[in-house]
């Protein structure tokens, strides 16, 4: 399955952030990691996309009075997710691996 480069970004914040994945730490993580700020509208464009391809699933948590009795929705890797993810990678290192003189020492 093909995912775009965003996807991609969004389901290694949400692997990455185990439990405490929704919306906001999802958010933060990829301007901490990638420098851009992306609206709240496309994350979760993102997430309804990745939850329809099966790579993403989704739980509510408790509401709270600080969030006006709203609940969060937490987001977690489903098993084909994490297969999309290692593909992906798959994917570059071969293309990496066709570049001449590039160092791809991962440790």
């Amino acid at each position: 399955m093909k995912i775009g480069a965003f996807e991609e970004l969004v389901l290694l914040a949400v692997g990455s952030l185990g439990d405490e994945a929704y919306g906001v730490t999802v958010k933060e993580l990829l301007l901490e990691k990638t420098g851009k700020n992306p609206s709240i509208g496309a994350l979760h464009s993102a997430f309804y996309r990745l939850e329809e391809k099966g790579c993403l699933e989704s739980s509510e948590g408790g509401a709270t009075a600080e969030r006006g009795g709203r609940r969060k929705k937490y987001y977690q890797l489903t098993s084909f997710g994490r297969k999309v993810l290692v593909e992906a990678d798959e994917l570059r290192m071969a293309f990496f691996q066709q570049i001449p003189g590039l160092n791809l020492n991962r440790g």
